[in-house]
């Protein structure tokens, strides 16, 4: 089923987003996550690969054995890095030969070892690109990234929403936004790319604070700003991993929870793997039973 038809029927939805092991590691370790995240009820599962498109199989393996086995719909990551066309086309025949209908179609990271990665070699310079040559083959739903605060490499918002409107009339379904830790931001971005013609749903994306020392660091590369309260809570907890823990739970789940009471679609939650942190940002944020 398609990811889009979910939204379109129901509400909240519920996505969670995990990654797939890393590139020598057996991919059964993810499988006991997987068996814990089912029992959470997701409406989706998407599956990551790493930078400069490292594990894509490794995603696309993962994202079969999520709808064929556990019987929920998953969703591939695809990126415009280091992937030429005759690539891109396989792995969606493969996805298609194995009845995956969801991909999440993203620019990309560059390859670690190369900070100054040069997009201009790739077949889809853009995500609007990619999105455009998925959408010719007419069977997929397509997720699309969007950024509440801009794009780190733009120059100024509009000029991010203007790519954005690209991207969407190219075929996107949906977008799913970056984290971002104060919700005004979303609501602020729904209604300022509404203005600009761009009415698709607009899932939020939830990256809960595990760890304040990773966080800071996501958000120095992202551009994500931190709000005076989620920046006081680090430095009262950041010697102490386990109330950390406890305070980022808590503060995930508020933001779930205004999130959904003020007409957000649902929640695209970044689970970093850890299923039983996501159980308790759940429960604390009243969608578990």
């Amino acid at each position: 089923m398609k990811i889009i038809d979910i939204i379109k029927s129901k509400k909240p939805v519920l996505g969670f987003e995990i990654f797939p092991p890393k590139q020598n590691t057996p991919i059964e370790t993810i499988y006991n996550s997987l068996e814990k995240f089912k029992a959470l009820n997701p409406d989706y599962i998407s599956v990551t690969y790493g930078a400069g498109g490292s594990t894509k199989r490794n995603t696309i393996d993962v994202a079969s054995k999520i709808k064929s086995e556990y019987g929920i719909e998953s969703m591939a990551h695809f990126t415009c890095v280091c992937h030429q066309e005759e690539e891109i086309d396989n792995l969606l025949e493969i996805m298609s030969e194995e009845g995956l209908e969801n991909i999440l179609a993203l620019r990309g990271d560059p390859p670690r070892d190369k900070p100054d990665y040069d997009f201009t070699g790739c077949a889809y310079r853009y995500a609007s690109d990619l999105v455009r040559h998925i959408h010719s083959k007419n069977k997929f739903c397509i997720a699309a990234a969007a950024y509440t605060e801009g794009h780190v490499e733009s120059a100024r918002i509009l000029d991010d929403i203007k790519h954005l409107k690209i991207k969407v009339d190219h075929g996107v379904d949906f977008l799913i936004t970056q984290l971002f830790f104060d919700n005004r931001l979303y609501f602020d971005f729904v209604e300022r790319i509404s203005d600009h013609g761009i009415s698709c749903p607009v899932m939020p994306g939830i990256m809960p604070v595990f760890a304040a020392d990773q966080i800071k660091t996501m958000c120095l590369r992202s551009g994500c700003s931190i709000p005076a309260k989620l920046v006081l809570l680090m430095d009262k907890y950041s010697g102490n991993p386990d109330d950390m823990l406890k305070a980022g739970i808590e503060y995930a789940a508020e933001q779930i929870s205004e999130l959904i009471e003020n007409g957000a679609p649902g929640i695209h939650l970044y689970t970093m793997n850890r299923p039983v942190s996501t159980r308790k940002i759940l429960r604390a944020a009243n969608l578990l039973s």
